[in-house]
């Protein structure tokens, strides 16, 4: 399949755009080690966070599968990583000697699927009008992912503010009063939730 579907793998060392806005991509990337971040900076510097691709999963997908649709957001090394580029057009070839083709198409839907439910999910988080109910929302989902009250989120604070579409030190803020109130301890990215239903 290699050879078929024209497969190159690039390093990138953190902190480097990946693939920028404004790009007309034609490959996916898997992750083959470290994880990056989809972000959106608009015109006047704002960023926010879209989502972290950890290793074993791709991006761009969705650009890659709609001819010449420029990107919107930027896909950067969030550390350094080395990714697998596949080319789409080629995937859509068909090729009697590739048995796995098919599976691999199977697959790219049901990862788009997973990665609308993501962003299903981030809406949700931010259509609150309050710091706390972002938090809340957030927690929630991560407490049913993860399965416990106890959990580890993929966001350092800067990081964890522009996801939720908030200010750093109104997050900082918010979240030293949930821990004064008795509803949350946290150290660096590890958080545990008290009584999830008193968020």
């Amino acid at each position: 399949m290699s050879e078929h579907l024209d497969f190159r793998t690039e390093k990138y060392r953190k902190g480097l755009v990946i693939l920028g806005r404004g790009s007309i991509v034609t490959d996916i990337g898997l992750i083959l080690s470290g994880n990056i971040r989809i972000e959106h900076t608009d015109l006047w510097g704002n960023k926010s966070i879209l989502g972290i691709i950890s290793t074993g999963e791709v991006f761009a997908e969705s650009y890659a599968c709609i001819p010449n649709e420029p990107m919107m957001v930027d896909a950067v090394a969030n550390e350094d990583c080395d990714i697998l580029f596949i080319n789409i057009p080629r995937l859509f070839t068909p090729c009697s000697l590739c048995g796995s083709q098919n599976r691999l198409i199977h697959n790219l839907v049901m990862i788009s699927a997973a990665k609308n439910l993501q962003l299903s999910r981030r809406i949700l988080h931010t259509s609150s009008k309050t710091i706390r109910g972002r938090l809340s929302s957030y927690f929630s989902q991560q407490i049913t992912a993860q399965g416990s009250q106890k959990i580890v989120i993929p966001f350092d604070r800067q990081q964890l503010a522009d996801y939720l579409n908030l200010d750093r030190s109104a997050l900082s803020k918010e979240l030293g009063k949930m821990r004064n109130d008795g509803l949350i301890e946290y150290n660096k990215n590890t958080f545990t939730i008290k009584n999830p239903k008193d968020l």
